[in-house]
């Protein structure tokens, strides 16, 4: 018969590996996590960063749209107006040459019947020395 005989160094390698695990939990494992949970906390920390800024740009955006938006109905709506001032204003022109036509016209009108009778004049005063003129260079004598 094979009689065993126990050894005793099983029994200390075995405490040795636990109070080696125990060491390494303490200098190794649990800074390890801890640097993890660290670096976890601070990525959230920068996700919510992140999230706060994207909805204040989406909210300053929006208000940019807004402003352009309104910016634009009320440049729509001075642009109607200018048009609609110009279009007044051309009326108002337009009416007071309409009005001004006539009285040009009749100013005209006097003016021109005014210089036909000082052209009659000057004709009928030219027309007999004219006339002798004429008749003498015809006839090849003086006539009076």
């Amino acid at each position: 018969m094979v009689q065993v005989i126990p050894d005793y160094t099983l029994l200390v390698m075995m405490a040795i590996f636990i109070i080696f695990m125990f060491i390494l939990n303490a200098l190794l494992y649990k800074p390890i996590l801890s640097i993890i949970d660290r670096r976890k906390k601070q990525l959230e920390e920068l996700d919510n960063e992140v999230r706060l800024f994207q909805e204040s740009v989406e909210k300053r955006v929006a208000e940019y749209d807004e402003k352009l938006h309104l910016a634009k109905s009320k440049a729509a709506d001075l642009k109607k107006e200018v048009i609609a001032e110009g279009s007044k204003e051309a009326q108002k022109v337009l009416d007071a040459v309409r009005n001004e036509i006539p009285a040009m016209a009749q100013e005209f009108q006097d003016k021109m019947e005014k210089e036909v009778a000082a052209a009659r004049q000057v004709l009928q005063s030219q027309s007999r020395t004219l006339s002798v003129d004429i008749a003498t260079k015809v006839l090849g004598r003086s006539v009076q």
